[in-house]
């Protein structure tokens, strides 16, 4: 009998709104799993709610959300909001992807994501293992 690897946490992912880009939650879904976490993939094309619901049936310590196509200040909104309306009041909340604005800096991006409740975000040129090493830190395992 070969041991069973300890999982590292519960993690719901998935493309937020309308974006269809789907190569890059792909890879993080590997690299997670790889990594030691149980991945819930939704896929792309999800709604807040899908990753609410989700995150409540399989008792998820982290929702990652990935955005490409720009929308992600109208997507986004309301999340958090939904998330402590459902009891999920301490699940992690992560944002990647392409969420620069023309007329914003990176920090400016950044503080209206996590004045939104985001607990990390993070532009197109991080890689996952910085990710990995995040979730590590913030789950404490």
């Amino acid at each position: 009998m070969g041991t069973r690897k300890k999982l590292k946490g519960t993690l719901v992912t998935g493309v937020i709104g309308e974006d269809t880009h789907s190569i890059g939650i792909r890879i993080l879904d590997r690299t997670l799993t790889e990594a030691g976490f149980k991945v819930v993939s939704l896929g792309i094309q999800v709604t807040q709610e899908e990753f609410v619901d989700a995150a409540v049936e399989t008792n998820a310590d982290a929702i990652l959300v990935s955005s490409l196509n720009g929308h992600a200040p109208i997507a986004c909104l309301g999340l958090r909001d939904k998330c402590i309306e459902t009891g999920l009041t301490d699940i992690l909340l992560y944002l990647g992807g392409m969420l620069l604005m023309r007329d914003k800096s990176w920090e400016e991006v950044e503080k209206m994501f996590k004045d939104m409740g985001f607990n990390r975000i993070y532009p197109p040129s991080v890689l996952p293992p910085q990710v990995i090493k995040d979730l590590e830190t913030d789950l404490e395992v």
